[in-house]
């Protein structure tokens, strides 16, 4: 007999997809902010909501603490990860710093393959911002900024840019809402001059656009945090 839609849609999706799922689902909601930071993850209730046994969810959490997306308590409950904003100040400086470092050696070092990587990754930034997908922004932006890491050719400075990428990606949200998700084409012409100056070899142009670029992302996420958002109530 042949299953109903709903159920059939279902199967495959447990048959096909398992714990890859559950982390696509998790991911998107904790990066959107759906699951706010610090928020309780209950695996019994993630397991009825998603019509999943434990054994995938398990997977997918182990997953999203190696990105340090969740956290794993001393008494073995989970939660969203916090933000530490306290101290956000010095992830912006190694923020700014991985921009400046990794595009002055992608100026120094890149070979034709990675001119080509970066600007595949740039056009598909340019399609998220065109559509308005968030998500889509920080994945592609990510990517951007991890191929010219990889012009580089410096695993220790890649692999630090790569974990400072990841745990930037919820203040890259915060960003893209402080324009409801309509980023300004200004800011994705930064992207094209920053591979401008790479392909030029141009490396004290490519250092000064980096920092422009991560000082704007900076400023724009710092404005948002500390936004008045009280309203006036009539007593």
């Amino acid at each position: 007999m042949a299953l109903p839609p709903k159920a059939e849609k279902t199967h495959e999706r447990k048959r096909g997809s398992g714990a890859q799922y559950v982390y696509d689902v998790l991911r998107n909601e904790i990066l959107d902010l759906t699951l706010a930071p610090g928020r309780p993850i209950d695996e019994i209730q993630l397991s009825e909501r998603l019509e999943m046994s434990r054994t995938p969810i398990r997977e997918a959490l182990v997953r999203l603490a190696g990105e340090g997306l969740v956290t794993t308590l001393p008494n073995r409950s989970t939660v969203v990860t916090t933000i530490d904003f306290l101290n956000l100040h010095t992830f912006f400086d190694a923020m700014t710093l991985m921009y400046r470092v990794t595009t002055r050696l992608a100026a120094e070092d890149h070979r034709k393959t990675d001119l080509e990587a970066i600007r595949a990754r740039q056009v598909e930034f340019a399609a998220a911002v065109s559509a308005q997908d968030a998500l889509a922004m920080i994945a592609t932006n990510r990517e951007f900024h991890a191929a010219i890491a990889v012009a580089g050719r410096n695993q220790y400075y890649e692999a630090l840019c790569l974990r400072l990428l990841d745990e930037g990606r919820r203040l890259l949200r915060l960003y893209y809402s402080s324009f409801d998700d309509r980023l300004p084409q200004e800011y994705v012409a930064e992207h094209e001059d920053m591979i401008a100056a790479i392909e030029a070899r141009d490396v004290p142009r490519a250092d000064a656009l980096a920092s422009a670029h991560a000082d704007q992302i900076v400023n724009q996420i710092r404005a948002m945090i500390s936004r008045d958002r009280r309203q006036k109530i009539a007593l």
